[in-house]
């Protein structure tokens, strides 16, 4: 039979009762990386995450998706080409993002927000300052990251373009240099709507509606300036206005700002009405626009995350 035993009661002593307890932490006397080294791993996490690497298979499903949309048409183009003996690609390689804008605006409307807006949401931002990385490196990493991925998205598919064309035996100097050409186009693209696409995220913690927000500035902006243009044309026909001005309304447009620039530098054909891109001179405007969009991209998000990181 079991015996009820006593309760014990704690006796509490007089005097100082502080206790210093050994419970197994160890310093750490490994190498320090530094902030070099966190800025990298921050970029590489990033850029991987903007393909869903080392995430869920539902957070790989939509940018894998997008980059085979964007790689199967060069595929198609170039059997054609072959199958056809054609002396030519159908697409020159600077007009190709620009056919292909909606689903390079539909990347960046999903992997902006998932890039920044989770920090935001979950309050991470503090932490990742309160180690050796500071404001502009998590800023330096965050708009790489984006442009690389970006800038993959767009090259793959002149990269099929260029290998295909080759294999068919088309010019080799006339391809190499229009691939070039269009390698440059892609670069200063991914790193234009790179810059909008955080900052427009950057603004909200919530994913849904940064994902709607830069959908409406990237496509809402190339309708309304589009419009504008085709009824420049018309009213230039017609002899009620002047050509000049279209050129100047591709300016408030992201597309027709990348457009602009590789039609007045790069030789390719524009995709303004009339096929008439903007002339040298009005292609510099073009170009400091261009880069001084990035360089505020750059500017507004540092400004963020100085305040977030407080």
């Amino acid at each position: 039979m079991a015996v009820e035993q006593p309760t014990r009661t704690a006796v509490t002593q007089s005097g100082d009762q502080t206790r210093i307890h050994n419970i197994g932490y160890r310093t750490y006397d490994g190498p320090r990386l530094g902030r070099s080294y966190a800025t990298r791993s921050l970029y590489s996490q990033s850029l991987r995450g903007a393909y869903g690497l080392g995430r869920s298979v539902k957070s790989k499903v939509l940018p894998m998706l997008l980059f085979v949309v964007m790689c199967v048409p060069a595929a198609i183009m170039v059997a054609v080409a072959v199958a056809t003996k054609a002396n030519d690609l159908p697409v020159d390689y600077t007009r190709y993002a620009i056919v292909m804008q909606a689903v390079i605006s539909l990347y960046v409307a999903s992997q902006a927000p998932q890039s920044v807006s989770r920090d935001l949401r979950f309050k991470t931002v503090p932490l990742y300052f309160s180690r050796p990385i500071e404001t502009a490196d998590y800023v330096r990493a965050k708009f790489a990251a984006l442009a690389s991925a970006l800038f993959l998205l767009t090259a793959a598919p002149l990269l099929v373009l260029y290998v295909g064309a080759l294999l068919a035996k088309l010019d080799f100097a006339d391809q190499t240099k229009g691939f070039a050409q269009g390698l440059v186009s892609v670069a200063l693209l991914s790193l234009l709507f790179a810059g909008l696409g955080l900052v427009i995220a950057s603004v909200t913690p919530r994913r849904g509606f940064g994902i709607a927000a830069v959908i409406a500035v990237l496509t809402i902006s190339y309708g309304a300036v589009s419009t504008l243009q085709a009824i420049a044309d018309a009213q230039s026909i017609n002899g009620g206005g002047s050509a000049d001005a279209i050129a100047w309304i591709g300016l408030f447009s992201p597309i027709t700002l990348i457009d602009g620039v590789q039609s007045a530098f790069l030789g390719a054909n524009s995709a303004f009405p009339g096929g008439v891109g903007p002339s040298n001179g009005e292609g510099v405007a073009y170009v400091l626009v261009t880069l001084g969009l990035i360089a505020a991209s750059y500017g507004l998000l540092m400004r963020r995350y100085r305040k977030v990181g407080l």
